[in-house]
């Protein structure tokens, strides 16, 4: 039974570690521009959006226009901030993020 107790803490420790990764991640703003510039999207390290700031010479646009160049800078942050998370859960579970309750 010796190796149960072994298990047991280092995944205890493992658990201590994505709470510290997420804690961290909650505070990594990531910033994504598209259209140029025109739209600048904030989110965090969790996918939790942050923060949009449009150029107001941008919104003269065709409407269908500002719809898809917004939709693509939404798009862009959620993967960037997924990728950024898997990364950096990836380095805690050594890849193991296909099971259940690790991510």
């Amino acid at each position: 039974m010796a190796g149960v107790g072994k298990l047991l803490k280092q995944a205890q420790k493992m658990q201590k570690q994505m709470e510290a990764v997420q804690a961290e991640l909650s505070t990594t703003i990531l910033e994504v521009s598209s259209g140029g510039g025109a739209i600048n999207v904030k989110i965090n390290g969790q996918g939790e959006f942050q923060g949009f700031k449009i150029d107001p010479e941008f919104l003269k646009e065709d409407a269908e226009f500002v719809e898809e160049t917004l939709l693509a800078a939404v798009q862009e942050a959620a993967a960037k901030a997924k990728e950024t998370s898997e990364e950096a859960m990836g380095a805690i579970t050594g890849g193991m993020g296909g099971f259940p309750g690790l991510m």
